[in-house]
This record gives C-alpha cells, sequence and structure tokens, in this order.
C-alpha cells in the first residue's frame, strides 16, 4: 500500500479499481462509442492507447499522465458525466490541462447527483507505481492510496 498527495480539482471520495494508461487519453476517440452510440460501459475506442483500446472506463479509477486531442475535450467530459457514463474517478500524475480541467469542473457545479473526483500533479511515482486492477481509494483532501 501506498499513498500519494495530489491537488483536488473536484471534490470527492470512492474506492475503485485501477485502470492505467501511460500515454495521453484522447477523450473525444475515447469516450465517443459511450456518448454518440450508447455504449453504458464506456468501452474505450482509441485505438492509438493501447493500454486502455476495449477496456471499460465506467466505474474505474482512471490512472493517466495527461489528456490529448481536440478542443472538445472538455465538453466529452462533461457530457460523459451527464449520460453517466463517467469514470469513477481522475487521477492525473501531472497537472490537469485547461480543457480537461473546464468539463470537469462544469460537471462537477453544473450536475445534481454526479461526482466523478478529480486529483492532479500525483507525480510520475504515482504512474509508475499503480498497475491496471489495483484497489484505489481517493480521500477528499487530495489523498490517494494505491493497494
Amino acid at each position: 500500500m501506498k499513498e500519494f498527495q495530489g491537488r483536488v480539482v473536484a471534490p470527492g471520495e470512492v474506492v475503485a479499481s485501477a485502470l492505467v494508461s501511460h500515454g495521453g487519453l484522447n477523450t473525444l476517440a475515447s469516450f465517443q462509442k459511450a456518448l454518440q452510440f450508447g455504449d453504458k460501459n464506456a468501452t474505450c475506442g482509441d485505438q492509438n492507447n493501447p493500454d486502455l483500446y476495449g477496456k471499460q472506463m465506467v466505474g474505474k479509477a482512471l490512472c493517466l499522465p495527461q489528456t490529448i486531442g481536440s478542443t472538445t475535450g472538455g465538453l466529452v467530459l462533461y457530457c460523459a458525466c451527464a449520460m453517466q457514463r463517467q469514470p469513477a474517478c481522475m487521477l492525473f500524475s501531472g497537472p490537469i490541462d485547461s480543457l480537461a480541467a473546464a468539463g470537469v469542473i462544469l460537471a462537477d457545479v453544473w450536475l445534481t447527483g454526479v461526482k466523478m473526483p478529480v486529483v492532479d500533479s500525483l507525480g510520475e511515482e504515482f504512474l509508475a507505481y499503480v498497475k491496471e486492477g489495483m484497489t484505489v481509494t481517493v480521500k477528499e483532501n487530495g489523498v490517494v492510496v494505491v493497494d
């Protein structure tokens, strides 16, 4: 078990199984099937991300370095939350980018009954340590515990 301290972007507490990407998350490519074609499991459709492609993202602790892609990134994350197709949480090893932060914060402020805790700046050691399937606990103060 190991603890990491990050910065809270969207508050909340959750316990979930880790899903790990060592490359950037292309939000549009990853969530397109969930948003456009009704995939309730949000199966990752980004063929350029071998860590995530074909894996269910709903209910997972999505551990990643950053998001990548077009300016739709924030809207895609907001819509995933609005449609209840979001990961349990998003955990960034580095600082979150402004587009992802916008979508996450708008979802947190505008949506009632939908929570997706987001913590960034957890450090490179976090991404090197966490493995798919490990249990991740996110605390309100930005502490992330990986078992």
